[in-house]
């Protein structure tokens, strides 16, 4: 959806700009901010016409159960203000690759059939980054249906090293 990163971009580079200092306390009220901003039924409630902004802003700040400072608070009246807080969390998302470039790194989802034990975790990391040639922010998460390794997706690189990958390569190869 070009429109909505399109309405995201100036709102994500002002917040950056704002809050260089301390741009991973931002984040984290970002991300909280956007993951209840994303709720349809919320949407469609600040979407209402009977429904006043500063009701608005009391529900998300209430359900995000973050502490927001000034400069937070200032900034979700005034994506409440100008009827954006659908583009929330394409927001958060734009912010994040603002902070890892400044930082020279990437988030990274790593897609397990099995759960990766805490001691094992650095060690993949550090392969993983050596593979990509950059500091990567992991997030490993279960899915079953690989039935068995990793595949890791690192922006619109992915690594796939499941045993599920290589079943279809074989049956591509087998019916070619």
């Amino acid at each position: 959806m070009a429109e909505l990163a399109t309405i995201a971009r100036p709102y994500a580079e002002a917040l950056f700009d704002a809050s260089k200092t301390d741009a991973s306390g931002a984040l984290q009220w970002l991300d909280a901010l956007a993951a209840v901003a994303g709720n349809a039924q919320l949407q469609q409630y600040a979407g209402n016409p009977k429904v006043g902004n500063d009701q608005v802003y009391a529900l998300v700040t209430e359900v995000a159960r973050v502490q927001l400072p000034a400069a937070g608070q200032n900034f979700l009246r005034t994506i409440i203000e100008n009827g954006r807080l659908a583009a929330l969390p394409e927001i958060a998302q734009q912010f994040r690759a603002m902070k890892n470039a400044q930082g020279g790194s990437s988030d990274a989802i790593v897609y397990s059939a099995f759960p990766i034990a805490q001691d094992a975790l650095p060690r993949v990391a550090q392969a993983l980054e050596k593979r990509f040639g950059r500091k990567l922010n992991l997030s490993v998460q279960e899915d079953p249906s690989l039935i068995g390794g990793i595949r890791v997706v690192v922006g619109d690189e992915v690594l796939d090293t499941s045993v599920k990958a290589r079943l279809e390569q074989m049956k591509v190869a087998l019916t070619a």
